[in-house]
């Protein structure tokens, strides 16, 4: 609400509420930050001044990006502003000193009680009346807003007393003044000016809560709007809100101006437009976290590699809730009647039930009664929950209102020990790896259809150049076998009749001589002519003979060229033969790629099926958030998990283990990929969860792969997830004699000693713990240093670590009782000799209630021994011992230490010497 002494700003008119198309990004100023104790805060009181001092913490320190799903503790800020005294103020009360002093240098306030005493107070930032609006923003709400930016929920709030510039601090639009702009105003330009119009977006629902009714501003006809809570999350939604997109800060200003049309307001003797209404602004950003999608490239290449590597992108979701509370006033100061009175006393027991919940925070009650109003349970994740959240506390001057300004303050100092749990809301946005696991299906059936008609084709062709090669070399080898026969055949018709020409000759000759001779002697022509018919009969049997060899050398070359013909035959038959053989072998390949086909072809098939249910489940599911495991080798690996709840999540991992089948998520332990390797890991974590799950695993090889990533492995991402999945085995008792055996204590110790993140520490020491509680492996647990690695953790000082440290000594504590009590062990505690006592004293009475269980059982049971009863009385144990039994809040330790004390006759010698009565 607008004070008076900051000036009136709700001077806007009606106007469209939606997103415009320009875009105006502004320059985001420098972060401001600071170191910050997490820690609660405890009041105290110091000599006669009445300081009431608690941890000084600067307002600005910076949320680092938890990495973990464990949260990073956070506690709630607290600034205070005084606002200046207004025009009736200086008048009325001209003659009287302020009620308050600041000292912003020593971030303290002095409340008046009269003119010489005072009580002293301390805030995380003291903002006096003359702090500028742009440093109320940095050191309170910039960076919640920040933290938004990395993934946080954040919450700023203001409360205070009517009129003292709640709505001027966090509502001022700023358009007269750019330097009088408000923190909901600034924070948009920061968020803007930060996040990408193409990848990210920001969404705006601004409601107020007016008589126990939560109104849209943005839609006055919807002004009943229902809270919805998850019973398994705790998680509080509002769907019948109006959720407005904003693209640039003009549009913003316009829904913020439209929304404050319809606020209801009314004027009092506190304030001439007192706000009779709770306003919330909820701001929602979705952020696309770069350099975590690179397997979602569209370049051409391996597809089917491709499908097998690809990752869903990481979105990240926070909201910012700014609220600016009703002011808390009194009927008789205000003077409301009628209606107004009504709307003051709704105000006051919302505010009232706000209050309830805080105390009950502050003094880690229980139970918190945040079903007592709206407000509370809009609010529950602010308070307790795991937003950041930063609240300003608005007070004035008046001495008049004196009761008021102490009531604010007190407030704001139980506010500030609240502590938060932050978590990074980071999940997978599964509908972009829907579009483009639709992509990447077309490219690979286009791909694969067009190597199928290429292989198709060049099998053709080949088939085609083999069958063309083998009809030349049979033409060839016809013709020329013709060639051969034609040309023998030829020479020998010519040497026939030559030879008939010949013979024709030598008769006709022979005729002639008869025919001139004449008659001679019988005798000597007789003689004559024999003679000449042996001479004529020798040259030509000489000739014939010429004529043979002539022939018996054709005769030879002939088949000289017929075997050369023969030889060329038989070549070209290997020819063919080696052309058959390919053939044969492109069948193969054929058949091969066809058998390929058939396997991509199913494959296909379930990634088209397991795209139909996240279509399914996306349409149905909407905007919800998004669970499922980061990491997979193959595509059932990256299915899409659209259930938010733990239920879902083990549903998701179930399914997940029957299709894949837990030997090849085993195998992908080994995998090179680094991200492959840890979400196996994961994997095999979330199933190891389950005590069904835990006896299949080890069967598998599972345990005995974990404990190898331990020792080969170098990444303490993969060290931290492998320790919680041997927690989760070694919650069994065959579970935890196997990993004694494979060396797992060293192992666990190593890890130990080479770990920087707390949460790596949590889940080895919560291992260790475990283990402790075995009664068979006590001895070789010590023996393999599992004691002084539990001692060893101790020195980060991480409440999450101390507490799995805490409750690992009590088990082995608890342990060796037992044995002792059984009368198998008579020796001085284990514990004992490894020098844990003086840790186990120190922390008997630790803030953190879980750290503080574990060693008061831890010390009972040392103490059932009576051999342990000197070295707990020389080292402070006995007095923690004795408040156990007195003050314990739980009544079974209580008890146990009270038996305790009264068995042992040591204990009993020491306290009458102590003169303590008990």
């Amino acid at each position: 609400m607008a004070a008076a002494g900051y000036g009136n700003y709700r001077n806007g008119t009606h106007s469209s509420r939606n997103s415009l198309n320009s875009t105006n990004k502004v320059d985001r100023p420098l972060s401001f930050n600071s170191n910050a104790k997490n820690s609660s805060l405890k009041s105290k009181s110091l000599n006669s001044s009445g300081l009431r001092k608690s941890a000084p913490a600067s307002l600005g320190a910076a949320t680092e990006a938890a990495k973990d799903d464990a949260g990073v503790p956070g506690r709630v800020r607290v600034a205070v502003r005084l606002r200046p005294r207004n025009a009736e103020e200086m008048v009325a009360d001209a003659d009287f000193a302020d009620c308050v002093e600041l000292q912003p240098e020593l971030k303290r306030l002095k409340l008046r009680k009269n003119n010489w005493d005072s009580d002293t107070y301390e805030f995380d930032e003291v903002l006096t009346e003359f702090a500028s609006q742009k440093r109320v923003y940095e050191v309170v709400a910039k960076p919640v807003v920040e933290s938004v930016l990395d993934g946080y929920n954040g919450t700023v709030m203001a409360y205070g007393q009517t009129g003292t510039g709640k709505t001027y601090t966090l509502g001022r639009l700023g358009e007269e003044d750019t330097a009088a702009r408000g923190i909901m105003v600034r924070a948009m330009e920061d968020i803007l000016a930060d996040v990408s119009q193409e990848t990210d977006s920001v969404s705006v629902s601004y409601l107020q809560l007016y008589m126990e009714t939560i109104q849209d501003l943005l839609d006055p006809t919807n002004d009943n709007i229902s809270i919805v809570e998850d019973p398994k999350t705790g998680d509080v939604s509002l769907p019948g809100a109006s959720l407005i997109e904003i693209r640039d800060q003009r549009s913003f200003v316009e829904l913020l101006r439209s929304g404050e049309v319809h606020r209801f307001a009314a004027n009092t003797k506190l304030n001439t437009k007192s706000s009779r209404s709770h306003a919330i602004l909820m701001v929602h950003v979705k952020r696309s976290v770069k350099g975590r999608d690179s397997a979602l490239s569209s370049n051409n290449g391996d597809n089917s590699h491709k499908v097998k590597s690809l990752k869903p992108p990481v979105v990240r979701k926070a909201k910012l809730v700014v609220v600016d509370l009703a002011g808390s006033e009194r009927i008789d100061k205000s003077g409301s009647e009628g209606h107004t009175l009504e709307e003051a006393k709704s105000i006051n027991l919302s505010l009232s039930a706000l209050g309830k919940c805080i105390n009950a925070l502050a003094e880690n009650s229980p139970h918190v009664p945040v079903r007592d109003s709206k407000l509370t349970r809009l609010l529950r994740d602010s308070f307790g929950g795991s937003a950041r959240t930063s609240l300003v506390i608005t007070i004035g001057p008046s001495p008049r209102h004196r009761g008021e300004t102490a009531s604010t303050i007190m407030f704001g100092q139980r506010a500030m020990k609240v502590q938060n749990m932050l978590k990074l809301k980071e999940e997978f946005d599964y509908k972009s790896l829907a579009r483009v696991l639709d992509i990447q299906l077309d490219k690979l059936i286009a791909e694969h259809e067009r190597q199928q008609k290429a292989f198709e084709e060049e099998i053709e062709r080949i088939a085609i150049e083999a069958q063309n090669q083998i009809s030349e070399v049979e033409r060839n080898y016809e013709d020329a076998l013709e060639k051969e026969r034609v040309k023998y055949q030829k020479a020998c018709m010519d040497s026939i009749k030559k030879l008939e020409e010949k013979w024709m000759l030598n008769k006709q000759k022979h005729v002639s001589d008869d025919n001139k001779v004449g008659l001679k002697d019988d005798s000597s022509d007789v003689t004559s002519k024999e003679e000449g018919s042996q001479v004529a009969a020798m040259e030509e049997v000489a000739e014939l003979k010429k004529l043979l060899q002539k022939e018996a050398h054709l005769r030879k070359a002939a088949k000289e060229e017929v075997d050369n013909l023969k030889s060329q035959l038989a070549q070209s038959k290997k020819l063919e033969a080696t052309g058959n053989s390919e053939v044969l072998k492109l069948l193969k390949m054929l058949e091969d790629e066809a058998c390929q086909k058939e396997k991509l072809e199913g494959e296909i098939a379930i990634l088209q099926s397991q795209l139909l249910q996240t279509r399914r489940r996306l349409d149905k599911g909407g905007s919800e958030k998004i669970l499922g495991g980061r990491d997979s080798q193959m595509s059932q690996l990256q299915h899409p998990q659209l259930n938010d709840t733990a239920n879902g999540e083990k549903a998701s991992i179930a399914k997940l283990f029957e299709q894949v089948g837990l030997h090849k998520i085993l195998s992908l332990l080994e995998a090179e990929d680094a991200d492959v390797r840890i979400h196996a890991v994961k994997v095999v974590a979330n199933l190891a969860a389950e005590e069904t799950n835990q006896e299949k695993i080890v069967e598998a090889g599972g345990l005995t792969s974990l404990l190898t990533l331990l020792r080969s492995s170098e990444d303490e991402t993969v060290h931290r997830i492998a320790a919680g999945a041997i927690a989760n085995l070694a919650m069994n008792e065959t579970n935890q004699e196997l990993i004694m055996a494979q060396g797992g204590i060293r192992l666990l110790s190593m890890t130990a000693a080479n770990a920087e993140d707390p949460q790596t520490l949590r889940m080895v020491a919560g291992a260790i713990a475990n283990l402790c509680g075995n009664d068979k492996l006590q001895m070789k647990l010590r023996g393999e240093g599992g004691i002084k690695a539990l001692l060893g953790m101790v020195k980060y000082r991480h409440p999450d670590v101390l507490a799995q440290v805490a409750r690992g000594i009590a088990n082995f504590a608890k342990c060796e009782s037992r044995a002792s009590t059984q009368g198998s062990k008579n020796r001085k505690s284990l514990l004992i000799e490894d020098g844990a006592l003086p840790w186990i004293v120190q922390n008997a009475n630790n803030e953190t209630s879980q750290i503080r269980r574990h060693i008061e059982l831890a010390l009972c049971h040392l103490a059932q021994h009576e051999v342990n009863a000197k070295d707990m009385i020389s080292g402070g144990a006995l007095l923690e011992l004795v408040r156990i039994s007195r003050d314990c809040s739980r009544e079974d330790i209580k008890t146990l230490a009270n038996r305790t004390l009264t068995s042992s006759s040591t204990f009993q010698a020491e306290l009458r010497r102590l003169r303590i009565d008990y």
